[in-house]
């Protein structure tokens, strides 16, 4: 078996049809690996921390684990949101409950996870949207498939992981077929 890079960056995104609606979220590797997925109801807050966590959690012995992000909430709720609520007994600073406690709890996991196998921390980098950033246009595209999907009424996931699904070109960005 191979190691893991030891740097790899993974784009991020998460799309709805109404929000809340259908709703998906993807990540998209420096090396055309992907995962994405479909939330029959959701929210595009949703879509972006679950391609968020997902990333994280699909490369948990990458060393250096650099995640771009066109969501500024998504990289701020990961940055110091989530500890803030957790803190404050999941109220927000205005002291309402805390929206999408669960998926931070799983954030929460993740990143202490890589904490305890002595990693560092996961590098942030925010990306302009729909701005011709390859993998970023390459998240959104199958967060959009994913929400598609979701709009059938099935929540399910896909992965290039493990050879099931081939990964992507991102030499360019995907075809603008929608």
């Amino acid at each position: 078996m191979t190691s893991a890079p030891d740097t790899y960056t993974v784009a991020t995104d998460g799309a709805c049809k109404g929000n809340p609606g259908p709703t998906g979220w993807a990540w998209v590797g420096e090396d055309g690996q992907w995962a994405a997925g479909a939330i029959p109801v959701g929210t595009n807050n949703i879509g972006e921390l679950m391609g968020m966590l997902k990333a994280i959690e699909d490369h948990a012995d990458v060393p250096h684990l650099v995640v771009q992000a066109d969501s500024k909430y998504a990289i701020d709720t990961y940055a110091s949101w989530m500890d803030a609520h957790r803190r404050r007994g999941w109220k927000t600073s205005t002291g309402a409950p805390t929206k999408n406690q669960d998926l931070l709890e799983q954030l929460i996991a993740a990143r202490d996870a890589r904490r305890a196998a002595g990693l560092p921390d996961v590098v942030l980098e925010h990306v302009r949207g729909h701005r011709g950033h390859v993998l970023n246009e390459w998240a959104d595209e199958r967060a959009v498939r994913g929400a598609e999907h979701a709009a059938k009424g099935t929540a399910s996931a896909w992965s290039s992981l493990g050879g099931l699904h081939p990964t992507l070109d991102v030499s360019a960005a995907p075809a603008k077929k929608r």
